[in-house]
């Protein structure tokens, strides 16, 4: 599914995608892995300062400017799409900037495309940690834009949207900055596993939070008496299935990690399936940039 996008989706479901559906779900993938990597270094650093000989000054350049490149590039041509009519614009001529301040979806894209922007100067500058605030701006447009107010209850989903996208950052971008700062000061690898064991305390909850806001998402929009039916009739149940696997996938391997972090006679060996793991949360990133991209299920009586 990851690999063949929205294509292999649909297939077979009788159901017809948006125009480009393919490229928005690619460009909301960039957008979900920008938002991941700056996050995750705002945690890890503030894991590194409360662990006792962490390397906090010697660690690894930061990802963060070039992420918010990545997100700024990403959050502009979904705006483009937004101001073509939620169409693939072909000209320059087609795009209505100017019409993006008269509609919600429009606001929220502007919103998006301003937050990258200030993320990354607040990156470059000497106090990155004010990333914070434009980041949190971008997860609250992105929760708000998946439940539009024609939905039923939009503030419960958009509340639900706002927690998963928000602990799923933490728990991507956070792995990943974690083992940068461990392969970059080898010098000290005590530090390194205390700093993984601290990360691995806080990824579960985050897992727990990911689950429950997951599980309470998909029910809202497939009563539970149709789910078995559209997790492989529909695209959306087919890509939320592919999505689930992947994340099943990637909590062994976080239990894995974990226990070899416990007991295995080097605790650094649990680097190698916590390597793993970032792999496969890549391709959870992915899914999730199609989900966002493929008709929302039928709600079925």
């Amino acid at each position: 599914m990851p690999l063949l996008g929205a294509s292999a989706a649909l297939h077979g479901t009788g159901e017809a995608a948006a125009p480009g559906a393919g490229g928005i779900g690619l460009l909301r993938a960039v957008l979900f892995a920008a938002l991941c990597v700056p996050v995750g270094e705002l945690l890890v650093a503030h894991l590194a300062r409360r662990t006792p000989g962490a390397p906090v000054a010697q660690g690894p350049r930061s990802w963060a400017p070039w992420a918010a490149g990545a997100g700024f590039v990403a959050a502009l041509g979904l705006a483009s799409v937004v101001a073509t009519g939620n169409l693939i614009p072909r000209r320059l001529a087609q795009i209505d900037v100017g019409g993006l301040y008269r509609t919600r979806d429009g606001s929220l894209a502007l919103l998006e495309v301003d937050a990258f922007l200030v993320a990354g100067l607040c990156a470059l500058s000497r106090r990155p940690v004010l990333q914070v605030w434009p980041l949190s701006a971008v997860v609250v447009a992105e929760a708000l834009r998946a439940h539009p107010a024609t939905e039923h209850s939009p503030l419960v989903g958009s509340g639900l949207t706002l927690v998963h996208l928000g602990c799923a950052a933490l728990w991507s971008g956070g792995l990943l900055h974690v083992l940068r700062l461990m392969a970059h000061c080898r010098t000290a690898p005590g530090a390194g596993a205390v700093l993984l064991g601290g990360y691995a305390r806080v990824a579960a909850v985050l897992l727990a939070a990911i689950t429950a806001t997951g599980v309470w998402s998909s029910l809202r929009r497939m009563p539970p008496d149709t789910v078995l039916d559209q997790l492989t009739t529909t695209a959306y149940g087919r890509t939320l299935l592919a999505k689930l696997l992947l994340v099943a996938v990637v909590a062994v391997l976080a239990l894995v990690a974990r226990l070899r972090l416990r007991r295995a006679a080097d605790p650094l060996g649990a680097c190698v399936p916590a390597r793993a793991e970032v792999v496969v949360l890549t391709l959870v990133v992915a899914v999730s940039g199609l989900l966002t991209a493929l008709p929302l299920p039928i709600r079925w009586s």
